[in-house]
């Protein structure tokens, strides 16, 4: 099953990527799943360009139609976020909003990430969106306070709290995923 895994940061200087490549390694070493990395710096959308409601999926730009695709495709999501002033970055709600239909469904976990917060306070914010979709959130998040403090040499270093607890949220997103398939909309 394809996971989807969205860096929701473009800022200069993120540590979304290195998150994300700790959850990616975990993705890749599941039989169960085959990893999508999205990095919303890469895909670059544009700030809401199509004219007609993402409901009607009357894509008129090749970047909306090849994003709707990729969406389509995920069997599951997760989400890495930080906080941006006790909410999520705007680029992962310009991302999200650019579609609508291709989100129905979708089992979705957060790996959320900031100081003392953990970037909790952005995914509480996250969470209404996503469920105003139609999505369907995992009860196992992953959720790093300080994470600047587990970075070493490039790169992000789990531990024995937060190891366990994506390995949970991955067992989520697989049974949701084989639950919610016939509900989607494909």
């Amino acid at each position: 099953m394809r996971m989807m895994i969205v860096i929701g940061s473009v800022r200069p200087g993120r540590v979304g990527p290195l998150v994300a490549d700790w959850v990616t390694e975990a993705v890749r070493a599941d039989p169960r799943f085959e990893p999508d990395l999205v990095d919303l710096a890469e895909l670059d959308l544009p700030f809401m360009d199509e004219p007609a409601h993402p409901r009607l999926r009357q894509y008129t730009h090749e970047h909306t139609r090849a994003w709707s695709a990729r969406v389509d495709a995920a069997d599951a999501v997760v989400f890495v976020t930080p906080e941006y002033n006790h909410s999520f970055a705007p680029a992962l709600k310009n991302a999200i909003d650019y579609l609508h239909e291709e989100w129905w469904r979708k089992p979705v976990g957060f790996v959320s990430y900031g100081g003392i917060s953990a970037g909790t306070r952005g995914v509480t914010e996250l969470e209404s969106v996503v469920v105003g979709l139609g999505m369907v959130k995992t009860g196992a998040n992953v959720e790093i306070p300080f994470v600047a403090s587990r970075l070493s040499d490039g790169r992000f270093a789990g531990d024995d709290k937060l190891e366990p607890i994506r390995g949970r949220m991955l067992d989520e997103l697989a049974a949701l995923a084989e639950a919610l398939r016939p509900l989607q909309n494909r």
